[in-house]
């Protein structure tokens, strides 16, 4: 019985570590990969248009670049890195929590109006990008250009 309940308790602890790991850290598909297309990352609109976080990543040369795109609460559609100043050679990113991007490293919270405002520190570094009518573009060498993060 002590036998029965103590693998179960293990069980529970294994399966609660793999669902916080795969929520904080992106295993499982959190990243969608994008390919540029002469030069330039196309987005739609309608994906990123939600008032969630989309995790993207660039795969070139060696690097995968992780970024991520929301629409803060003002409408407007920001980007950033997915890493900061500070924080970054942890690799732990954002997260999302209602209105507010979350450093998983130190726990700072960034209101999602702050993005592409604000730069340094543990401040999501921010991501150049165009808005046009039906998508976000950004060009793959400002995308290249946040390697050092990664």
């Amino acid at each position: 019985m002590k036998r029965t309940i103590f693998a179960l308790t293990v069980a529970v602890c294994l399966l609660s570590a793999a669902g916080t790991a795969h929520a904080l850290f992106g295993f499982g598909g959190k990243f969608k990969t994008v390919k540029p297309r002469d030069g330039v990352v196309t987005i739609p609109l309608t994906e990123v248009s939600d008032g969630k976080a989309h995790y993207y990543v660039l795969k070139r040369d060696g690097f995968e670049v992780r970024f991520f795109l929301l629409q803060s609460p003002d409408g407007v559609i920001r980007a950033a890195f997915d890493a900061c100043d500070e924080c970054f050679r942890e690799k732990k990113g954002y997260v999302q929590d209602g209105e507010f991007m979350v450093c998983v490293n130190c726990g700072q919270r960034f209101h999602a109006s702050r993005i592409n405002e604000v730069k340094g520190g543990c401040n999501p570094s921010p991501l150049d990008r165009a808005i046009g009518p039906e998508a976000v573009t950004i060009r793959e060498r400002d995308i290249m250009a946040g390697r050092g993060y990664f």
